[in-house]
């Protein structure tokens, strides 16, 4: 079983920091391991929605189709996904410091049966992605940030 949760303060409102981190189409921007992400975008995000999501894991190309669980838009998201022995769960929530600081919470749990055989090393891994991937979404929003007050 693996339980691995990581969070950022990102330097932005968490209506800001939720809408941009909550839609999938956005998600191969800062999300290393995600190289595209396809869904019926006409649609709102809401429970039951179905993603399939082209991931490089560990030098493997692996096709997960992600259901949305739950959302709760500016709150939180919850994603599951079973197929290629990849049970696992992600929890994506925002919580407001102040009017202008948002502390965004990554968490994935689960059970890898495809990764048992390194199993010691799996959770560390997600770790270091995860951080790895909020630090990119905050330098991203936070510099994009930036440009828009300077123009």
């Amino acid at each position: 079983m693996v339980d691995v949760s990581t969070e950022i303060i990102i330097n932005l409102p968490k209506e800001k920091v939720a809408e941009f981190a909550s839609d999938p189409g956005n998600a191969p921007s800062w999300c290393t391991h995600i190289k595209s992400v396809e869904w019926n975008n006409d649609a709102p995000l809401r429970a039951g929605a179905r993603l399939v999501v082209n991931e490089q894991i560990l030098r493997r190309s692996l096709q997960q189709v992600y259901e949305v669980v739950e959302i709760i838009p500016g709150q939180k998201m919850i994603m599951k996904t079973s197929g290629n022995g990849m049970g696992m769960e992600t929890t994506v929530a925002w919580q407001a410091l102040n009017e202008n600081a948002t502390c965004m919470t990554l968490r994935n749990r689960g059970v890898p049966v495809a990764f048992k055989p390194i199993a010691p090393f799996w959770k560390l891994a997600i770790r270091s992605a995860s951080r790895r991937n909020l630090k990119q979404l905050k330098k991203m929003l936070e510099l994009s940030c930036r440009r828009l007050v300077v123009l």
